[in-house]
């Protein structure tokens, strides 16, 4: 079975088949998808009306989503993770991922096993632009004193920023690794960079919004993200000079602001680092929402 690989002309095919069902994990999205290709190699099928995604590297295949159908067919799954085995000299990697709740119990019923993995954080956007009540009084706090002290302006990302917001993340990458040197997580810095690359490069084409905050005429943070639906923003990088103290929360108050048509903020998820998931935390989500990966029973 011939595979395709992954190309900015397939947006069409994968929104018609991510439409089928609404998504709140932010990974149901061509941009999110489409990004990672900085680091994988991304291939499609369509296998009886259903569009199955890989996801493939030096260590192996994995499916990206489930098989995205009008209707579930059982013996795609079956199927696909043959398509893996044939790829995989280790079929425990063989294995299916951002596994939504309502799925489980057919993936389940199948004979398979789901695994929880990091869920997504759902803020209400309200709660974003407003910063009311105690709950937010760190946040607030800091963002006033961002306001008071720095000569700003707020404007809307474009594709020419993309040289400034580049040098800024290698700054900021410089910033975090020096403060800490773990191999995994000096791993995911570098993997983040070649994603905000590829994102920057094709950011119209993939219909990425964003802002970007400038102190003293240079841009010091950049945030962006996508739609997931009618209903949700995703925020899939911000990135802020660590230095200027309240700009982090500055951004983050002042995109979902701007974000008026849509009533959720879905912040991704936390990867599994301790600092990451007590900063997205105390934003106070509304729900985790839960994601999980499908492997066979060994």
């Amino acid at each position: 079975m011939k595979l395709n690989k992954l190309a900015l002309k397939d947006h069409k095919l994968f929104n018609k088949h991510l439409a089928f069902a609404r998504h709140e994990l932010a990974a149901f999205s061509f941009a999110n998808i489409y990004v990672w290709r900085a680091i994988f190699d991304i291939q499609w099928v369509l296998i009886e009306n259903s569009l199955c995604i890989f996801f493939r590297d030096k260590i192996g295949c994995f499916m990206y989503l489930p098989p995205l159908a009008e209707e579930r067919r059982p013996q795609v799954i079956k199927q696909v993770f043959a398509i893996m085995d044939a790829v995989n000299e280790n079929k425990d990697i063989s294995r299916i991922e951002n596994i939504e709740q309502g799925d489980l119990e057919h993936y389940r019923a199948l004979g398979y096993l789901c695994h929880q993995k990091f869920p997504d954080y759902l803020c209400s956007r309200s709660d974003l632009e407003c910063f009311k009540g105690n709950k937010f009084k760190s946040q607030r706090a800091s963002y006033n004193y961002f306001v008071k002290h720095y000569n700003f302006e707020a404007l809307k990302l474009k594709l020419a920023d993309r040289n400034d917001c580049l040098g800024l993340f290698n700054d900021w990458v410089k910033e975090r690794t020096a403060h800490c040197a773990e191999d995994v997580y000096c791993g995911m810095l570098e993997d983040n960079r070649k994603v905000i690359k590829e994102a920057l490069t094709n950011y119209k084409q993939l219909g990425l919004e964003g802002i970007t905050v400038k102190v003293d005429k240079q841009i010091k943070g950049f945030t962006f993200g996508y739609a997931l639906n009618n209903d949700t923003f995703c925020i899939l990088y911000e990135i802020t000079d660590l230095s200027l103290k309240g700009l982090a929360q500055f951004i983050f108050r002042r995109f979902s602001a701007e974000l008026k048509n849509y009533s959720y903020i879905n912040i991704m998820d936390d990867s599994g680092l301790d600092n990451l998931r007590k900063v997205k935390l105390s934003y106070k989500p509304k729900r985790l929402v839960p994601a999980y990966i499908v492997t066979r029973d060994a």
